[in-house]
């Protein structure tokens, strides 16, 4: 069966779907976007991610091209024709099509809208949580805005490049003080020797992710000490086990950083347990 796209209005298929050559998120990556978890057909934490949309989108000055409320219907309808059961849907919002100046259209024009879903195997995840994942820092280089989820992701796509050809899955932002901000697609923590989870705040630095934030319920809900700070790649090799949260990743283990073995080399049981219970605390629609 073909992917199904939803683009300004209409459903395409995938090969047929396109935006216009001068719409904005092409040419100044003026957009911005978000990845939502599908888990048994419904998608996960919705109302969360649709927030942080309308956040970013404030941010940049970009309207919302329909109601919160005709959202989440075409999301559902695009994960319901591409049958997704398992996977995720991809949703970007640009400030749309005008002829190319830096500065905003003194004409007000239409924000593009393209969403999307596909298919992951949920057998394939849960095996890489099982071995674990490699982790790689490098130098911070992003612009200071990381609030927002914003298209332009150059900087990520090099570290994660970086961290393929190195044998590792992700990479960690390492700031100008030495502290680690966030991966590259995800946000970092470690679990201390004793018993500490710690994350940098969402305050500064890094994304406010919604796996994040869904994750310090259970945190909260299982009495585990926790530690809002930053933390540096030295302290994280000798940390007791780490980890990543992501919307497509959940809460995904770390069992090497910078090719030094974390804890016993394997995934940690704090690590696993709050993968376990996550979506316990999760909102499905």
């Amino acid at each position: 069966m073909s992917r199904i796209a939803y683009v300004n209005g209409q459903y395409r298929d995938l090969r047929d779907a396109t935006v216009h050559i001068e719409d904005r998120g092409y040419q100044f990556s003026d957009g911005v976007y978000e990845v939502c978890e599908v888990r048994g057909g419904r998608i996960v934490d919705l109302p969360k991610h649709v927030a942080r949309l309308q956040r970013s989108l404030g941010e940049l000055r970009i309207d919302m091209p329909m109601s919160p409320q005709v959202l989440k219907i075409v999301i559902h309808e695009t994960v319901r024709r591409n049958r997704v059961t398992y996977g995720i849907i991809y949703l970007q919002i640009t400030r749309g099509v005008a002829h190319r100046d830096h500065a905003f259209p003194v004409n007000p024009v239409k924000p593009s809208i393209v969403i999307t879903a596909k298919n992951l195997s949920y057998a394939k995840n849960q095996a890489t949580a099982a071995r674990g994942i490699g982790v790689i820092t490098v130098p911070e280089n992003r612009w200071p805005r990381v609030d927002i989820k914003s298209v332009a992701l150059l900087p990520n796509v090099l570290a994660k490049q970086q961290a393929r050809e190195q044998g590792a899955y992700e990479a960690w932002f390492v700031d100008h003080d030495g502290f680690v901000t966030e991966g590259a697609s995800s946000n970092a923590w470690i679990i201390t020797k004793e018993g500490a989870v710690v994350t940098r705040s969402a305050e500064s630095g890094i994304l406010a992710g919604v796996t994040r934030k869904v994750l310090l319920d259970v945190i909260a809900s299982l009495q585990m000490k926790f530690e809002e700070r930053p933390f540096t790649p030295q302290e994280a090799y000798g940390a007791a086990e780490a980890f990543v949260t992501a919307s497509s990743q959940i809460v995904m283990p770390v069992v090497t950083i910078d090719g030094k073995s974390i804890g016993t080399g394997v995934p940690g049981p704090l690590a696993l347990k709050l993968r376990e219970q996550f979506h316990g605390f999760s909102a499905f629609s």
